[in-house]
């Protein structure tokens, strides 16, 4: 066996409590199961494949979702799949506990789990066969929140969940103000669907409906209704007007609750819909727990990030680069192994396994993005930085676009592809012109090939790399952990390209590229997002970090420019005293994200 690729007990720890099978030694017998387990769907091909999938796994450089370096290989009734996004909650009691079931046999199974609670009356509607009065989504989301504690409480791995509620929905109000009470609904992530017409009313201070399909009330002539595009309904319906608020008042409300305790979160629902690349069958109102998915009901989420520090030549020095080659050809291997993944990949529902088969869709991405800018001696601040950033997932974007295609070729186009209505989505005319003839000549074998995920723990095993595409936290910080008694320790740990850099110099001064969370503004978070957005069809999960003396009216503007910029969707995180921190840095620094994405 080759020597430990771990640089820390902690990193080790990880994978021990985490991905380890009984019987594994050392994290190389985790890769080689892995790696044999996917390569067994090539067939022929297998021993081929297997040797590469095993190569891509080593020294971390390309980290599949947790699910999968669990899972693979286990013969566990796992799914591979780190999140879903549920069916279509039915407004009737039978069908809100039928959901529920659903959702807890795939949290069960190891599958997060989100949910738009839009199609659920508003509270106070009368329910015309029971003679009863609706509760509203917000008490049915805390029958889902027991639900997951009781699964917790079985020793299943830790639930998250994702729960979005239309801006225009009545009940939207108790929805921004409902974890106002500490330790209420923490299973859950909050995020509100925000419409572009609900922005231009609240720029022109105008009144704003909140509505529901009108069939949910009694027969009333009178009423007012107007038509809407609704969750769960295939068509435009008539909405009946239950009152109508000040949109600024609505928005401010929306601003005070995220400014206060990080939450709701705030989806650019049809900016997610227009720019989704299966836009011509499926609309989409929610997305995974962390948010890079947006999915339709039944979507799932197959995940995998390349480790970016691991294409740094000559670190440290005035020859830096970044391999975009080796990248390239990493990109390669690991979108055909995200693709294996499904065809391996047990479900916990059918519908999930035909939503997942008949779109293919897979979100390849980066991690140790803020640790590799400075081993290239670049600011993550900085033009040059976004640049070169934006650099490294073009090169990915589109060798994996390329890949997905010669899959095509040799396996055959997703089961849901159409050729015409597909090469009209945005994205797709976004991609270079010789790239989008070759789409049209063999089509593709994934509807979706990009997405960044918040990688917390899967980058703490590669020896603690920055995360996802968020600065470095600090250089060095304090971590708690659950211990193998169970109790819970604190660890201090070192940031990967700062160890790497004191290792060289143990006693130079810091360089000024070791920028960390507290010295950026928000701007500077927002920048690098929208630069990266550019070249991802799926989402990107990135929590803007705000000082805890932001005031609240320059924390408005943060997420109108998110908006202004392009952005899918715009979390946010100031320090509070209702959501805490996991992490803490010997020095007084930011939390750098919500807790329940530092968790995951």
């Amino acid at each position: 066996m080759s020597r430990s690729p771990f640089l820390n007990p902690v990193s080790r720890q990880i994978w021990w409590r985490k991905y380890r099978q009984a019987g594994e030694a050392e994290i190389q017998e985790s890769w080689v199961r892995v790696a044999d387990a996917v390569a067994g769907v090539e067939g022929s091909q297998a021993d081929t494949w297997r040797r590469r999938f095993e190569a891509l796994l080593q020294e971390f450089e390309f980290l599949p979702g947790g699910r999968i370096l669990a899972g693979a290989g286990s013969h566990r009734r796992v799914t591979l799949f780190n999140c879903f996004v549920m069916g279509t909650i039915e407004d009737s009691l039978d069908g809100i506990f039928q959901a529920l079931r659903e959702g807890a046999l795939t949290m069960q199974q190891g599958g997060g789990v989100g949910y738009d609670f839009s199609t659920l009356r508003p509270r106070g509607t009368p329910a015309r066969e029971s003679g009863t009065i609706a509760s509203g989504p917000v008490s049915f989301m805390q029958v889902w929140d027991a639900m997951c504690h009781t699964l917790l409480s079985t020793g299943n791995r830790r639930g998250a969940m994702m729960a979005t509620l239309r801006c225009d929905h009545p009940d939207i109000e108790e929805f921004i103000e409902a974890k106002g009470e500490p330790g209420r609904l923490r299973c859950f992530n909050l995020s509100a669907l925000v419409n572009d017409a609900f922005l231009e009313a609240v720029k022109e201070d105008r009144p704003w409906p909140l509505l529901f399909p009108d069939q949910a009330f009694e027969p009333d002539p009178d009423a007012e209704t107007l038509m809407r595009e609704w969750s769960g309904r295939p068509e435009p319906q008539p909405c009946r007007v239950v009152k109508r608020v000040s949109a600024r008042a609505l928005w401010e409300k929306l601003m005070q609750a995220t400014w206060e305790r990080a939450e709701p979160g705030v989806l650019f629902i049809d900016r997610i819909n227009r720019w989704n690349n299966l836009g011509y069958r499926e609309r989409i109102s929610a997305t995974n727990p962390c948010g890079e998915i947006p999915l339709p009901p039944y979507g799932a989420c197959d995940l995998g990030s390349l480790n970016l520090t691991r294409f740094v030549r000559k670190p440290f020095t005035s020859e830096a680069f970044l391999d975009l080659a080796a990248l390239e050809e990493s990109t390669r291997v690991a979108v055909r192994f995200l693709d294996d993944v499904i065809d391996l990949s047990r479900f916990p529902l059918q519908a999930q396994k035909e939503e997942a088969r008949g779109s293919r869709r897979i979100g390849l991405g980066i991690t140790g993005l803020a640790d590799a800018l400075a081993m290239l001696g670049l600011r993550y601040d900085s033009e040059a930085g976004r640049s070169e950033a934006e650099r490294a997932l073009r090169t990915l974007c589109h060798a994996a676009y390329r890949t997905s295609v010669e899959l095509a070729r040799e396996k055959g186009a997703f089961p849901w592809f159409d050729r015409r209505a597909y090469l009209q989505r945005p994205f797709i005319r976004s991609l270079p012109t010789a790239l989008q003839r070759e789409i049209e000549r063999h089509g593709i074998r994934n509807s979706h090939l990009v997405a960044i995920a918040p990688t917390g723990s899967i980058s703490l095993l590669a020896n603690n790399i920055s995360s996802g595409i968020e600065p470095i936290f600090s250089l060095r910080q304090k971590r708690q952990l659950t211990a193998e008694d169970g109790g819970r320790a604190t660890v201090e740990l070192e940031d990967y390209a700062w160890r790497l850099w004191r290792s060289r110099h143990p006693e130079g001064p810091i360089p000024e590229t070791f920028v960390t969370a507290e010295q950026l503004q928000p701007e500077d978070h927002l920048l690098m997002q929208a630069a990266l957005q550019r070249h991802v069809d799926n989402a990107i999960s990135k929590t803007i970090n705000i000082p805890a003396d932001y005031s609240l009216e320059s924390f408005r503007a943060v997420y109108l420019r998110a908006h202004q910029l392009g952005l899918k969707g715009c979390t946010t995180f100031r320090p509070n005293p209702v959501t805490g921190s996991v992490l803490q840095a010997e020095a007084p620094e930011r939390p750098c994200c919500r807790v329940e994405e530092a968790i995951r």
